[in-house]
């Protein structure tokens, strides 16, 4: 095999990483590409042997102190020579001293530890059909893109260890999704995002003062038809698995959340999905 090249990504070679991940069985947002290079449009990296992609990774950058990784792919016929390795050389060295952040699959947790990670919490993915089920009396759900911005970019602050303003602008600008957001007292108490995917419609985040509050959102992004809800659920929450199996979700994988450095310091009581696997 020829060099070895990684440059930055074009907009097409994030496309093709989405369509690597979905052949994994990942299950990306159809659309999710078009926020992903929002929130750092240098942290996806694709390299090529011969100009044949051949390997990927994402590293976006939040701010001086947070990253995350995603999207670590090598293509076959490509595996098993170095090029994996390379290219995640080249992306953590683009992360500088910041705390990495990243979701491995089970199979690869170890070689992550061995990388200086180590895991925070499990994300566990279910998937169903969620019940229907109404606002609390005190609780009014409403569209989230009808909301002042800040309201919601405040409230996602309490589940995300960064500023991520463009990139949460973008996911919930994209027009395939679902965003809704309950309020009490003029106050954001719950806010969540569902967008269509490879399987189902995927949800997040999802974010919620009350497993109740949390119950009657996913009944509303599930949408008119019903939809097929899957759900990255972080057991840091215990009250975020309670649900998802009284719903009678039914649990498909699971990864290890992990940082390079401390555990961010996150209102875990109210966090019931985590936006994406891909870039936290």
């Amino acid at each position: 095999m020829g060099a070895f090249e990684i440059r930055v990504a074009s907009l097409e070679d994030v496309r093709l990483m989405a369509q690597w991940a979905a052949d994994e069985g990942w299950n990306p947002g159809l659309n999710d590409r078009l926020a992903f290079t929002s929130a750092d449009p240098r942290g996806f990296l694709m390299g090529r042997v011969d100009g044949e992609p051949a390997a990927c990774v994402s590293v976006v950058r939040y701010g001086d102190v947070h990253g995350f990784l995603g999207f670590y792919i090598a293509r076959e016929p490509f595996r098993g020579k170095g090029f994996g390795i390379q290219i995640w050389q080249a992306g953590m060295s683009r992360m500088g001293g910041r705390n990495v952040g990243l979701d491995g699959v089970v199979d690869q947790q170890a070689n992550y530890r061995k990388s200086g990670f180590a895991a925070a919490w499990r994300n566990i993915r279910f998937a169903g059909v969620p019940a229907a089920a109404a606002a609390p009396a005190d609780v009014r759900v409403v569209d989230a893109r009808g909301l002042p911005f800040d309201l919601l970019a405040r409230y996602d602050r309490k589940f995300f260890p960064a500023l991520r303003d463009g990139f949460l602008s973008c996911w919930l600008g994209t027009p395939d999704r679902i965003a809704l957001a309950a309020l009490r007292d003029g106050q954001v108490v719950g806010f969540g995002v569902s967008r269509p995917s490879q399987t189902g419609s995927r949800v997040g985040p999802l974010y919620a003062e009350s497993p109740p509050i949390a119950a009657c959102l996913l009944s509303g992004l599930s949408g008119e038809a019903r939809q097929t809800l899957v759900v990255d659920v972080p057991d840091a929450n215990p009250a975020a698995v309670k649900l998802a199996q009284e719903q009678g979700f039914e649990p498909q994988f699971e990864t290890a959340r992990m940082y390079t450095g401390p555990v961010p310091s996150l209102d875990f009581d109210g966090y019931f999905a985590v936006t994406t696997l891909e870039l936290g």
